[in-house]
């Protein structure tokens, strides 16, 4: 028993102060494993069980203002993400069919690793999202691609800048912010006035997270069959199937709500079109009788 625990603790070294970029060790959230699995589990906990039992005889929570600046400083972070992590990837020469990591001390490469920090922020900042939700009693909203995607995304960037920051990844981070800068700009503009809520930019930013997934697993797979280049493969096959599956979470939720409201549009339009007629059938055919009897 000593030995297996011993063995488990050589491994968990390792992984842990070993193979990692050491970079970033001193970063915040980024030393060990067990800081961003203690703040998932205390994330879960309350959006799951503690919060809405919390709120379950209380008025919901009056929190626009708070909402508004939320939305804002999430613009305002993810645009400074996309530009720097922009500047630093594909303004110095990125390759989007094979980036190796650059563990260097160098300018660009060490000025990656903190946009990188910044995105895994973001992540966690992004819990905030569900946090809301609780808080304003739209427990309906808290579903499993919510929080499934939340949850994950913090998980896969802690991973990623912990051991391959920057290189291949970076795309991803890169892509991500600037649709993030996209969506949040629309729930700012939701904060502050409802009618957006039903304006077409709903549909299309759906649509957008689709196409984002859908680039990036496109990108994991040129990189497992391209020649080594100094980025590990391993990481691809873990983040393809990741990205396949939140397509089809997407999918799923774009389905049921566009395409079943289309169905239920034109149903209610057939049916309304086959009232109109009937009402015209009905009226016409007195007006036929009698002309028919004053004809006789």
């Amino acid at each position: 028993m000593a030995l297996i625990i011993r063995n488990a603790l050589d491994i968990y070294y390792k992984i842990n102060n070993v193979y990692d970029d050491v970079r970033v060790r001193d970063m915040l959230l980024l030393s060990n494993p067990f800081k961003p699995v203690t703040l998932l589990a205390v994330y879960l906990y309350f959006v799951l069980n503690w919060g809405p039992k919390y709120m379950e005889k209380r008025k919901p929570m009056k929190l626009d203002n708070i909402i508004k600046c939320y939305n804002l400083l999430q613009v305002a972070v993810c645009s400074y993400i996309t530009i720097k992590g922009f500047y630093h990837t594909f303004g110095q020469g990125y390759s989007l069919i094979c980036e190796p990591v650059d563990y260097s001390l160098n300018y660009h490469p060490v000025q990656l690793t903190k946009v990188a920090h910044y995105y895994f922020l973001t992540k966690v900042v992004d819990l905030f999202d569900t946090v809301f939700f609780v808080l304003k009693k739209k427990q309906s909203h808290v579903s499993f691609l919510h929080v499934y995607h939340h949850a994950g995304m913090v998980m896969l960037a802690w991973i990623g800048l912990k051991y391959v920051s920057g290189g291949h990844s970076a795309f991803m981070g890169v892509l991500n912010s600037f649709v993030h800068v996209i969506m949040y700009f629309y729930y700012y503009l939701t904060s502050v006035d409802n009618k957006y809520k039903q304006s077409f930019w709903k549909k299309y930013i759906t649509q957008l997270q689709m196409i984002q997934f859908g680039l990036m697993a496109l990108h994991w797979f040129t990189l497992i069959i391209a020649p080594d280049c100094g980025y590990p493969k391993w990481f691809s096959f873990f983040m393809l199937p990741q990205n396949f599956f939140i397509f089809i979470l997407f999918y799923d939720f774009y389905r049921k709500t566009y395409f079943k409201k289309t169905e239920v549009n034109n149903k209610l339009d057939c049916n309304h079109n086959a009232a109109v007629e009937d009402s015209r059938n009905i009226s016409e055919v007195p007006l036929t009788k009698h002309a028919e009897t004053g004809s006789n």
